[in-house]
């Protein structure tokens, strides 16, 4: 039975046409895997059809009705939940507070809510998502897996039909992805239908029955997922076949030490952890989660104390001082949650851009801004991300997509001219095409003569990218490859060691 049809929908903002004519089909019980490069249409699509959005031509139908919300409550009371890649859960409540936030039982007619009914009603709701926790538990002592299945416990207990998820898995262990794989077979059996959205194609090929693939707003491609391969879906999203998903690495590194870290120990988190950065290498940092890869990042940087170790720039000792000290003297880092710590979401691309430079574009001895070189400075940084041509430099950064949020926050830090990047997992939750203009920079700012610390869960993108790589676990560097001699198992192994001894229970990469 066919569930949901979209028929020609187009959608514009600002006169730029963001949708134009999508339509496709979804049957009950099965899955659709959207995919796309960032900017190609899929969070409006999935914004109109969850009631955010209204189309400016276009219909759609929900079991042969047609079907026209004006707001997302429309959209949940027909039977569609959206689970956002930010989930929307209060970690200072209850996982039972969180499931009926919409709608408490109550005592009888009085304004109380009715504790025990909610236990009761939450504990159902779990039991029959599969998940073994306690209504009364506080959501902020779950991990980012368990917050996962909750949502979709929460989508459940609403008798949703249909569930959009959006990049589920971006924040999730490898042990929580296959839990929540295992959650979503269980989920489709049951006859609910599901759209699966997520810059990891294997993950989607590996979920979905069905593809839907957009560029530019328009479809490139769908069909039954035995008609896909990533290759294909790679060349049908930018439109041209990416015969090398990583550029070909020209620069070789020098001899020369640019950067140096000594010993750094930090209780619990980081046991005498030390490497060496060569001026224009781009030296990988792999391990599974819990390992101290961005632990030792943020003290490399500044943000959080180190016990005993010594950092070094050019062979002199940085010392304390925090980030501000770090940055005069050339660092810059790039953190993994860029919405939360890399960006000021709500303003404009050109004061997000200027935020670590303003100081050097000001008057000399006013403490002005220069307009002239404010606005040369801003030109330079975008062509030298190739940030979209279609965005105006007021244009509030919330506005744009994954991939060109985060060309803005490695253009902030390329203003400010430093030596040494420290980039903790500068391309998660971006498209193929914004990776490899990524890669490329990267390239270039190692060939100019910086060192890049490249932080990355994926042993691939390491493989392709760097010159040499380390391997993190329990807070050591427990291993060292030089390009030429990488090995995808020896590094895993390295990863793995005392893992399990030590119950970390990260599961493998």
């Amino acid at each position: 039975m066919t569930l949901l049809r979209a028929e020609s929908v187009s959608k514009s903002f600002g006169g730029v046409p963001v949708l134009r004519g999508v339509g496709f089909s979804l049957e009950a019980g099965r899955t659709l895997g959207l995919v796309g490069e960032n900017g190609a249409g899929k969070s409006t699509l999935m914004n109109i059809l969850a009631g955010g959005v209204a189309p400016d031509a276009g219909r759609f139908e929900w079991r042969g009705a047609p079907y026209a919300p004006r707001r997302p409550a429309d959209a949940m009371r027909a039977g569609i939940a959206f689970i956002h890649q930010e989930l929307n859960l209060f970690p200072n409540l209850t996982i039972a507070e969180n499931l009926f936030l919409t709608g408490f039982p109550r005592l009888g007619r009085l304004p109380l809510i009715d504790r025990g009914a909610l236990r009761r009603r939450a504990a159902a709701i779990l039991e029959e998502a599969g998940l073994g926790l306690p209504p009364d538990l506080p959501v902020e002592r779950l991990s980012a897996g368990e917050r996962q299945l909750v949502e979709i416990a929460r989508a459940l207990g609403g008798g949703a039909s249909l569930i959009i998820l959006d990049e589920p898995t971006t924040s999730l262990s490898a042990r929580e992805v296959e839990r929540l794989f295992g959650q979503l077979a269980r989920i489709r059996a049951r006859g609910v239908a599901m759209i699966y959205i997520s810059h990891a194609l294997e993950d989607v090929l590996r979920l979905s029955d069905d593809l839907l693939v957009l560029r530019d707003g328009e479809v490139a491609g769908s069909g039954p997922r035995s008609g896909f391969t990533v290759e294909r879906a790679v060349s049908l999203m930018v439109g041209r076949s990416l015969d090398r998903l990583f550029p070909e690495r020209k620069g070789r590194p020098s001899a020369e030490t640019l950067f140096e870290a000594r010993g750094l120990t930090q209780r619990g988190i980081l046991r005498d952890a030390g490497f060496r950065l060569r001026r224009g290498e781009i030296l990988g940092v792999f391990g599974l989660m819990g390992a101290g890869r961005s632990e030792m990042a943020r003290v490399l940087f500044g943000l959080d104390p180190c016990e005993r170790g010594e950092i070094l720039l050019e062979g002199r000792p940085l010392g304390g001082g925090g980030p501000r000290r770090r940055i005069r003297n050339g660092l810059a880092f790039v953190t993994e949650d860029r919405h939360q710590e890399g960006l000021c979401l709500e303003a404009s691309i050109a004061d997000n851009l200027a935020l670590v430079s303003l100081k050097r574009l000001a008057r000399r001895g006013t403490g002005w801004l220069d307009p002239r070189r404010w606005a040369e400075a801003i030109r330079t940084i975008r062509d030298a991300v190739r940030l979209t041509p279609t965005a105006g430099d007021d244009q509030p950064v919330r506005t744009l997509s994954g991939g060109n949020q985060q060309k803005v926050v490695l253009g902030k830090w390329l203003m400010s001219q430093p030596r040494v990047f420290i980039l903790d997992e500068p391309t998660r939750g971006i498209d193929v095409g914004a990776k490899f203009e990524i890669y490329q920079l990267i390239h270039s700012l190692a060939d100019g003569g910086a060192g890049v610390l490249f932080i990355s869960s994926e042993i691939e993108e390491l493989i392709g990218l760097c010159d040499r790589i380390l391997v993190m676990s329990q807070g050591e560097i427990r291993a060292e490859a030089e390009r030429g001699n990488f090995d995808r198992e020896a590094i895993l192994r390295a990863a793995l060691r005392d893992a399990a001894a030590a119950g970390r229970g990260e599961g493998t990469a």
